[in-house]
């Protein structure tokens, strides 16, 4: 969950849209063009403020995308202590009606079930937006299946991992979406959604089987203002944190689950994090304590791994 300070159009709409493009269609028959889209006054000024915000992270030598390198080393037990840290713990919890940012202990939760990825953008969002982060999402969900082993693939049909990708007047008029694609949603888990406040640059909220361990359904909310580099560093973040790296930690580095902003994509630690979370030697519902042994092991073997590469 991408937070600064503390730190619709379906797969198969678009695949119609490349094949109208790549036919040749006589001026007779040629359908009259869409009207590009035009973004609210209130999209206008979030947009401005957001490239603002860029701007100004690129200038202190923040959002970095090299994946980390020798100014950032990591031993194995950095790594294993990261990921027990980041696996095993929640950054949010419901209070209230709301969600609080406040980290809890939990139990390690991850897919164990093939996911079905589909990408809604609100009616608001430029056709030019739509094919580049498309194109990204389809990029990173491939990579996330070779990094997990979990098979993940684009389907329209009954999808259990949306990505959302919403203008403000977008965002606010999703609630009944919003209860379509995660029957049950607590009403919290909605108001997180639909009053998303000013500095939250984007949200993942994931639903789970019976045993409150196994991913059944997730949602992925980008903010359709965002500067091209923000978007992507929150397809990253929200995309590996839906696989089951809930947290954050100031302590990781380099690494994108860390609220300083140092990094915007998956960096070489976080890589081996997801490695770990879909080891075979760890299962889903245990606890940090059952975790960590294991984890120190599986840490070593892949620092190990990657020195002798």
């Amino acid at each position: 969950m991408r937070a600064w300070g503390h730190h619709s159009r379906s797969f198969a709409a678009l695949a119609a849209a490349a094949f109208l493009a790549a036919c040749q269609i006589t001026p007779a028959s040629a359908p009259a063009p869409e009207p590009e889209p035009v973004i609210s006054a209130e999209s206008a000024v979030l947009a401005a403020y957001y490239l603002r915000l860029q701007d100004r992270l690129l200038a202190q030598g923040l959002i970095r995308t090299d994946g980390g390198g020798p100014d950032t080393p990591f031993t194995d037990q950095m790594l294993a202590q990261n990921f027990v840290r980041i696996a095993l713990f929640d950054e949010y919890v419901a209070h209230g009606g709301t969600l609080r940012a406040q980290t809890t202990i939990s139990r390690l939760r991850r897919w164990e079930q093939p996911i079905r990825i589909a990408v809604e953008f609100g009616a608001s969002v430029p056709r030019a937006q739509r094919l580049k982060d498309f194109a990204a999402i389809e990029n990173f969900a491939d990579r996330l299946s070779v990094l997990t082993g979990v098979q993940i693939r684009q389907s329209g049909y009954n999808p259990n991992y949306v990505v959302l990708v919403l203008n403000e007047l977008d965002r606010q008029g999703y609630e009944t979406r919003l209860r379509e694609i995660l029957p049950g949603i607590e009403d919290n888990a909605i108001r997180a959604v639909i009053d998303l406040p000013k500095d939250q640059l984007c949200i993942v909220i994931g639903t789970f089987g019976a045993d409150g361990v196994r991913y059944d359904k997730a949602v992925a909310l980008i903010r359709g203002e965002h500067p091209d580099l923000l978007r992507l560093s929150c397809i990253h973040e929200e995309l590996a944190q839906g696989m089951g790296l809930a947290n954050d930690s100031p302590r990781a580095r380099p690494s994108i689950f860390n609220d300083d902003e140092e990094f915007g994509l998956l960096t070489t630690q976080d890589e081996l994090m997801l490695k770990m979370l879909y080891d075979p030697r760890l299962t889903p519902g245990m606890t940090a304590a059952e975790a960590a042994p294991i984890a120190r092991v599986i840490a070593k073997e892949l620092m190990a791994k990657d020195t002798d590469i």
